[in-house]
């Protein structure tokens, strides 16, 4: 079956295998939060993009081959509920950015921009997005074969950027990080993966920026 990212909560996931790294895309309840597990071809590394919830789904998608690293991608709680849970049972190395580390239930190793993140011998870039939470990240994949894989935590949806809570100055941040680190410096070909929901790529959503910055949220 061809990867199409539509995931739901206690259904199955969906698989995307690339040359050297492959996704797998599972909605967790209640909140049909994202979890993106991250596997390298060559070594079998295994990486978690935020341990969302359902723990024992997580574990079982894990699997016998153990997992490395889990990245938080931010600090609201619906993104961290089944870390403690999975860091204790796979001995994993957790992974945030400090200004939301803090707010985590387990001590994690702190990553700032322009820094890389490894699952086996693939590298993935850190790249800081101020404003849905002052630490959120996102983690760009540059497939060698093909195009770049986007994982956006709650900064960037299909429609627009994360809710910034009414706050003037947050969705500016938001709007502009958005704009300056993703959309000026990546092509329209880059899939992203956002925290919930459908997945999209970055030239279907790139003619609507002046809508959203008129709209303000």
């Amino acid at each position: 079956m061809p990867y199409t990212g539509d995931v739901t909560p206690g259904g199955p996931p969906d698989v995307r295998a690339l040359d050297a790294l492959t996704i797998t895309k599972m909605s967790v309840g209640p909140m049909d939060n994202n979890a993106y597990l991250l596997r390298c071809a060559t070594t079998g590394e295994q990486l978690l993009i935020d341990a969302a919830n359902e723990a024992p789904r997580l574990l079982s998608l894990i699997g016998d081959d153990g997992l490395s690293t889990v990245v938080t991608t931010h600090r609201h709680m619906d993104h961290w509920v089944a870390l403690e849970e999975v860091v204790a049972a796979s001995g994993a190395r957790p992974v945030a950015h400090p200004a939301d580390a803090g707010e985590l239930p387990v001590p994690c190793d702190t990553v700032h921009d322009g820094d890389s993140v490894r699952v086996g011998a693939c590298e993935l870039e850190v790249i800081h997005l101020v404003g849905h939470t002052p630490g959120s990240i996102a983690l760009l994949y540059r497939d060698p074969a093909g195009t770049a894989h986007l994982f956006t935590g709650d900064s960037l949806f299909p429609g627009g950027v994360g809710n910034t809570r009414g706050n003037a100055a947050d969705f500016a941040s938001l709007l502009h990080d958005v704009s300056t680190k993703l959309f000026d410096r990546l092509l329209d070909e880059t899939w992203f993966y956002p925290g919930h929901g459908k997945d999209s790529t970055l030239g279907a959503e790139r003619p609507s920026l002046p809508d959203w910055h008129a709209r303000g949220w």
